[in-house]
This record gives structure tokens, C-alpha cells and sequence, in this order.
């Protein structure tokens, strides 16, 4: 009678040989995918340490729009900004600017790696492709954040009001960094379906003029023709300036609120890596 009420010790360790044990293997799922997408980012970290000269060309782009566009237009009083001088209203387009134009042409490091070979050593790792299309579109934040440090530092030389409060510089960040990766990922999916840099980036330079003046960037959508302002709002790049105005520059103008703005973003990034996850082995073909 004693040895049945006892349970044995070989029937315990049986027992806990055969319960689940979650938490560790749950914990590599979750660290695992974000180390190998942690590790991508690093690596365009270190390519920009190695030629840091790209961040200063970068500056060229931003400070002629800024400095030259900007005060004349302002000079004009051609456009209605509501409570925000001209220059103010036009920083954060800038901004958004900056980052389409270096994420719109991500995509040429994808077509670059695939002739060297490096794109068959990524798709044989053990990185999912989710991790590895979602670490190269943060890559491209990278180049955004140093972007956005450039046109803070202009716009406050031109006597623009910035909102300084931390968490409005962390939002403004955290904007940048979507918006890279968003148009980082459209660059990805582009540079998956051709096959030579020339038409890539002609397809490139088709693009970013278009999802650049048909925005809220330089004009409010309340100045377009009829014909503009639907097209305009469906355009990602609309949102990311919105968001910024809201959080980067006082009185903060946005029209719609933040967490809608985000929202679509974030929204339209997510469809945009898992449509890229799909293509992305075609780039080994």
C-alpha cells in the first residue's frame, strides 16, 4: 500500500521528460529572427563608418531646398500655410523627401549583392526571409536617421521652431525609420522583378518625382487642382509629412491625428515586406 500512494521517481522524471517546456524555445523564437535582422542593420552600420564622406553629399540635397527653394517661396507669400511661416511648414517635407529619395534607391544594393553572390549566402542562412527583408528595410533607417540629425540642424540655423521635447524627437525618429523601411521595401520589390541597375533606377527616378509633387511636401493638399488632391491622399509619402508636422515643428499643424498616421504606415510597410518575402528568391534567379 505504501509503494502505490508514493509515486515512483522514474514515473516523475518520465512525467517531466514529457511536459512541454515553452518558455526557452519561445524565447528563441523571438530573439533569434530579431538577432539575424539586428545583424543586417549592422552591417550597413559598418559601410557607412567605412565611407562616411555618402552622409555629407547627402546634406547637399536637403540644404539647397531649404536654403534656396525655401527662402524664396517664403520671399513670395504664394502659399498659405495657415499659422506656420513657409519654412517651417516645408522642413518636415523636406525631411520626408530626404528619406524617399535615399530609400527609393535601396534597392541597387540588392541587385549589386546578386551579382556578387551575396544574395544566394543570405537565402541559405538560417535567417527567415521575413528577418531578412525586414532588416534590410530597417538597414535603409540607418541612412534616415542621419538625414533627419542633418535637417534638424538646418532648420534650426534657419531660425525654424522645433519642438525640442524628447519624446516629440523620439516620434519624429520613429517616423523616419517607417518611413525608410516603407519605401525601402517598394525599392526591394522593384529591384526583385528587374534584372539590370539601368532599368532599376530608371524606374527609380520615374517614381520619386511623382510620389514626391503629388504630396502635402512642399503645398497643402487644399491648394491642389480636384484633379491632385485624391491622389495625393493615397499617397504613403502624404502621411510621413503629415505625422512629422505634427511632432517636429511648432504649432504643430498635422491634419489627421498621429496614431492614423502611423497607422496607415505601419499598415502599408507590412504589406509591402510580405509581398517583397515572396519575391525576394527570385533575386537568386
Amino acid at each position: 500500500m505504501a509503494d502505490t500512494a508514493k509515486p515512483r521517481a522514474s514515473d516523475a522524471s518520465q512525467a517531466a521528460s514529457s511536459e512541454p517546456r515553452p518558455a526557452p524555445d519561445r524565447w528563441r523564437a523571438v530573439v533569434r529572427p530579431l538577432s539575424r535582422t539586428w545583424a543586417l542593420v549592422g552591417y550597413e552600420i559598418r559601410k557607412l563608418r567605412h565611407d562616411p564622406s555618402e552622409l555629407l553629399l547627402r546634406a547637399v540635397q536637403p540644404a539647397l531646398w531649404l536654403v534656396v527653394f525655401g527662402e524664396v517661396i517664403a520671399r513670395l507669400h504664394v502659399i498659405s500655410t495657415g499659422p506656420l511661416p513657409y519654412l517651417a511648414f516645408l522642413a518636415p517635407g523636406i525631411l520626408a523627401q530626404s528619406v524617399l529619395f535615399i530609400s527609393i534607391f535601396y534597392g541597387i544594393a540588392s541587385i549589386r549583392e546578386r551579382e556578387l553572390g551575396i544574395i544566394y549566402k543570405f537565402l541559405v542562412s538560417p535567417a527567415s526571409r521575413i528577418s531578412l527583408v525586414v532588416g534590410k528595410a530597417l538597414s535603409a533607417s540607418v541612412r534616415g536617421i542621419s538625414q533627419a540629425v542633418i535637417v534638424f540642424a538646418l532648420a534650426a540655423a534657419l531660425g525654424v521652431s522645433l519642438n525640442l521635447d524628447p519624446l516629440a524627437i523620439l516620434g519624429v525618429f520613429a517616423i523616419v525609420i517607417l518611413g525608410s523601411a516603407l519605401f525601402a521595401t517598394l525599392s526591394m520589390i522593384i529591384a526583385s522583378l528587374v534584372r539590370t541597375q539601368e532599368r532599376f533606377l530608371g524606374i527609380g527616378q520615374l517614381l520619386t518625382m511623382p510620389l514626391f509633387f503629388a504630396s502635402n511636401a512642399i503645398y497643402p493638399i487644399s491648394d491642389m487642382p480636384g484633379w491632385l488632391a485624391p491622389v495625393a491622399r493615397a499617397n504613403p509619402l502624404t502621411y510621413e509629412v503629415d505625422a512629422l508636422r505634427g511632432w517636429m515643428v511648432l504649432p504643430a499643424t498635422n491634419e489627421l491625428p498621429a496614431g492614423v498616421d502611423l497607422g496607415i504606415l505601419l499598415l502599408a510597410t507590412v504589406v509591402l515586406i510580405l509581398i517583397e518575402a515572396r519575391l525576394y528568391p527570385r533575386m537568386a534567379e
